[in-house]
């Protein structure tokens, strides 16, 4: 008992002393870790026109040299082509990018599962 509250001390000193930045990858790798079921909907103006799910994480692209973050973000999903929200035969897992300057995009945890 007295080893899992000197831990979780150290952790949360730890955490505190981060930057933001730095609690934010944090938090996404305890997201990660834990798993996600998430959705993606992709619009032109209103029509949705592409919709992915089952996603466990979106991630930021990094440039190969150096940390700057690029402008798109990326995953892996199902794509979900008839649009009703469930894995249907011969709907596959896929890997996917999108822009963060001209996709408009509703990213969410799937409430039903």
């Amino acid at each position: 008992m007295k080893k899992s509250i000197l831990f979780a001390g150290f952790f949360l000193f730890l955490v505190i002393g981060c930057t933001q930045e730095t609690q934010n990858k944090l938090g996404r790798a305890i997201q990660n870790w834990t798993g996600t079921n998430g959705v993606l909907e992709v619009y032109a103006g209103e029509k949705l026109v592409k919709k992915f799910i089952k996603i466990d994480k979106l991630s930021t692209a990094v440039s190969t040299e150096g940390d700057e973050s690029r402008p798109y973000r990326f995953g892996y999903g199902v794509l979900d082509e008839n649009f009703n929200g469930k894995e249907d035969k011969g709907e596959k897992r896929v890997y996917f990018e999108f822009s963060d300057y001209s996709t408009s995009y509703i990213f969410y945890e799937d409430p039903h599962h």
